[in-house]
């Protein structure tokens, strides 16, 4: 498994300004925290399976070059700061800002109530107006969907879920992305299941004589579920004698019970724990220090986020949010890339949006053996000659 397999403006019409981006993101590829100058804000909430692509009522315009574009970030629950989902969503508006001087505004709910309210104040602004609204984590679904009805005229781009109205068709003012996490998960859990057969240590962490790893997920829900099956499949990959046992925190921002949850799988014998659990995943580090184990982070190479765990993170199941966002924006100001609504699509390892890649400090140590047969899952993966389940049976 490699890192390829295993990183005052003019008075211009939203409609005018935008028109369609999947076949971009499609053709290019995908795989921070909270800050910035001038030219971002945040706004606080107590403040005012195999990869497929779906096209309907597509709207494709051209427009004129602009790089005065304005964007409103709404958050997933748990914020900037999580060195993972919510960090990977900012550092691609960044880039955006870094490489074609546009400007965001960044909301953080702090509850689901939020949500709606947050999307509904960047929709109608118009002091100035903005010209595309990101709304990240498929928490958003509901409010979007109240939201693109309201405000037509609206463009919004929607990660991790799908905006329908009543009769199930796509809303033509919304692009929805969604990645097929399972297939990362499948072969962080394949690694997984690879070590723990075996007498390994690196950096601070140790295998030990059972076969046991775990899965700490945030929210129990179907998104996170799809983390879990896929490391499941994984992890029975490499044997089905392996214990696999998992548990959910319930929040995304709660690095403290992530820990306790973490800490009692290695006190039951688990030699890796593979987190999908934001913010909350940082205690599933903290747990592998204290017991000499390993842990796989998500979203985000957490070995590099958050390099004081990098001594026990084997690997991460990276997610590349940041590449969707990065071209959601460019689309606004650069004549290559054009940003096309009414559609879905699903980006898997075929086209880069997920990926899973070994720690910093511990992927010298993996031994070629393993990452071989990662390579060799991560080639069937993509020729669908292994069917990565994306539910829990």
């Amino acid at each position: 498994m490699t890192d390829d397999g295993m990183q005052t403006p003019s008075p211009v019409s939203r409609r005018r300004l935008l028109g369609g981006m999947a076949s971009a993101l499609g053709i290019a590829g995908l795989a921070g925290c909270s800050g910035g100058g001038s030219d971002e804000r945040t706004t606080a909430s107590d403040a005012a399976s195999s990869t497929t692509r779906q096209t309907t009522r597509p709207t494709t315009t051209e427009r004129p070059e602009n790089t005065d574009a304005r964007v409103g970030m709404v958050y997933a629950l748990g914020g900037l700061g999580d060195n993972s989902f919510n960090d990977m969503a900012h550092s691609g508006a960044q880039k955006a800002r870094e490489e074609f001087g546009i400007s965001f505004e960044n909301a953080e709910p702090s509850s689901a109530a939020d949500i709606e309210r947050l999307q509904r104040e960047f929709a109608a602004a118009t002091d100035p107006p903005k010209d595309l609204v990101c709304c990240v984590g498929f928490a958003q679904t509901s409010g979007l969907v109240a939201n693109a009805t309201e405000y037509p005229d609206q463009q919004f781009l929607l990660v991790d879920g799908v905006a329908t109205a009543d009769d199930g068709s796509l809303l033509p003012n919304v692009a929805n992305y969604t990645f097929a996490e399972h297939q990362g998960s499948f072969q962080v859990g394949y690694l997984a299941g690879l070590v723990t057969q075996r007498d390994f240590s690196a950096g601070s962490g140790r295998t030990t004589d059972d076969l046991a790893v775990g899965f700490v997920g945030g929210v129990d829900v179907p998104l996170i579920h799809k983390f879990e099956a896929g490391f499941r499949a994984g992890v029975a990959r490499a044997s089905e004698d392996i214990e696999v046992t998992s548990a959910y925190v319930g929040s995304f921002a709660d690095p403290d019970a992530g820990q306790k949850i973490a800490g009692e799988m290695y006190a039951d014998g688990a030699d890796v724990v593979y987190h999908a659990a934001g913010g909350s995943g940082v205690g599933v580090f903290r747990a592998a220090q204290e017991a000499g184990r390993f842990a796989i982070g998500v979203d985000n190479d957490q070995s590099r986020s958050v390099p004081e765990y990098s001594d026990v993170i084997l690997a991460s199941m990276v997610k590349h949010v940041d590449k969707a966002v990065f071209r959601s924006i460019a689309s606004l100001v650069d004549r290559k890339f054009r940003f096309r609504v009414g559609t879905v699509n699903t980006l898997g390892l075929l086209e880069g949006g997920v990926r899973a890649v070994y720690g910093t400090d511990l992927g010298s140590a993996i031994p070629s053996e393993v990452s071989e047969r990662l390579d060799a899952s991560r080639r069937a993966i993509i020729k669908n000659e292994i069917d990565v389940p994306s539910t829990l049976s």
